[in-house]
């Protein structure tokens, strides 16, 4: 994994690309490690998640958590808030931190990329928690939901 990149995607990229542009500037080598993409299209979402080594989805908050279990659908080990809907989705497929906690993503990203049993693990059990939600299954909520017929 020398050769690791960090791929840096979003839909609110003009609101903090000046920021990040100075601090990626200020990373000397290693700012060539980095891909700005920006949005991605979801024709391409699935490449991506299959050739990463892992995933960082860290928001403040959250509604539901789609990508994180997006991206365990796709075998990629995951990195997710512990608030809101996260841990919910994720349950313990991922490895959990607090979103604005510079230490606790040090640390979650130190172990992905020193332990591959850990990403190994995290993938087969992405895998599994990922069959647990369906499209299906969420229609059918909704209609027994409205119709009141809710288990």
């Amino acid at each position: 994994m020398d050769d690791i990149v960090f791929v840096l995607g979003g839909g609110h990229w003009d609101e903090f690309i000046g920021k990040l542009e100075a601090q990626i500037d200020g990373l000397g080598n290693y700012k060539d490690k980095i891909i700005r993409a920006g949005y991605i299209d979801d024709a391409d979402l699935a490449a991506l998640y299959s050739g990463a080594e892992w995933f960082v989805y860290t928001s403040q908050y959250e509604g539901f958590g789609l990508p994180p279990l997006e991206a365990m659908q796709c075998g990629c080990p995951v990195i997710t808030s512990n608030n809101s809907s996260l841990p919910e989705v994720v349950g313990d497929a991922g490895i959990m931190i607090d979103w604005d906690s510079d230490d606790q993503h040090i640390a979650a990203y130190e172990n992905y990329y020193n332990n591959p049993k850990l990403r190994e693990d995290m993938r087969a059990r992405g895998l599994a928690r990922a069959k647990q939600f369906s499209w299906d299954k969420t229609a059918d909520l909704i209609i027994n939901t409205i119709l009141g017929n809710a288990e």
